[in-house]
Order: structure tokens, then sequence, then C-alpha cells
């Protein structure tokens, strides 16, 4: 049931988004040049790898050396604006329709983090992961990485159709408030490195 209403609503979704996910993708064009998409490999179901998609919100700056530049550096108004809108998580539709992801999950993070969970964490990705979720509406990036962990698992041992329902209205209450959209001293969040007992 959970798989039928995410293809239902992401396929009517990005109908409903089209005109809108084009303007976007001209304006990120305009200002930040190609490619509009951000693509980045993550892991899904199980931990297996996929490759989500999500419009770009930073520049290409690299040092001397060729490394990106922390985030701080490479984020422009426009796309701190795309950031705290969420549109820049509009492509990831096009994840939860291939199956992917679902509309509702844990976060999909890094790969570099797999080593890194406890065996709770880990279970994380015993659903498929979300373009929202219960840690994204319960403090987003500005709670810790072990209160999200927290959150996700309580997800996955509590997940139904209802909940699901709830989380994504409670969604479009935060993005409109702008809660939790950055942890504090980060463009972004603060990268996880493991647990403090580890």
């Amino acid at each position: 049931m959970k798989r039928c209403f995410d293809f239902l609503i992401s396929l009517v979704a990005l109908l409903v988004f089209l005109p809108i996910m084009v303007l976007i993708a001209w304006r990120i064009r305009k200002n930040l040049g190609s490619p509009v998409i951000f693509q980045q490999i993550r892991p899904g179901l199980h931990g297996k790898p996929f490759k989500m998609v999500k419009f770009r919100t930073m520049k290409d700056a690299t040092d001397s050396q060729g490394n990106p530049l922390p985030d701080v550096e490479r984020m422009t108004a426009f796309g701190n604006k795309l950031r705290t809108s969420s549109l820049d998580e509009l492509p990831e539709l096009w994840n939860v329709l291939k199956g992917e992801m679902s509309l509702v999950g844990p976060r999909p993070l890094l790969m570099q983090y797999l080593p890194l969970y406890n065996l709770e964490q880990a279970r994380r990705h015993e659903v498929r992961p979300g373009v929202t979720g219960w840690a994204q509406i319960n403090g987003r990036n500005a709670i810790s990485w072990q209160d999200k962990f927290k959150l996700d698992v309580w997800y996955v041992d509590n997940y139904s159709l209802w909940l699901d329902i709830k989380i994504l209205f409670l969604t479009v209450k935060k993005v409109f408030i702008k809660e939790g959209i950055t942890a504090e001293g980060h463009a972004t969040i603060k990268p996880f490195e493991g647990n403090p007992n580890d």
C-alpha cells in the first residue's frame, strides 16, 4: 500500500509541479550555469546505492588542489532560497516514482557514513529513504546526529500510511515556517563523524 501511495502521489506531483520545475531549471542555468541537476550516489533500501537527483544549489568552486570548497563558500543567495523553500528536493519525486525512494522515510545520507553507524542506527536502512521524514519534522538539521538517528529508527518501527500522511502535512507547515534548515555554524549540516563512544 505504501508503494502504491508513493507511486500515485509522486506521479501526480511531478505533473503538477512540472511548470515550476522548468522555471527553476531555467533560473539555475542562469544563476549557476550547467548542470542544473545535482546527482549523487546515496544508500537506499538495505544500503543499496542509487543515484539521487535534486536541483543544484551550490557553485562548483574548488581550491588549488581541485577539492570542493566548504559548503558555506559555495552556497549562493539563490541556492539558499531554493534550499529554504525545499524546492531543490522536487526532482527526488523521480526517485520515488522509480521506487528508489519513498515520499516519507529517513533521509538518504552519504555513502561514507555507512561504516560509522552502530547496529541500531543502521536500521534506518530497513525502509526506503524519503524525500521527507520523521526527523525532518522534528528538528531537521538543527538536532544532533544521534537524535536524528533515534527518530529515523522510531519511524522504521512505527510507520503506517496514516503516519506518512501526517508527516507530509507537517512537512508543508515546516517549509513555510523555515525551521531547522541548517545546523548552527554550518551552511547545511555538520558532517557525521561517528558516535562519541566508538
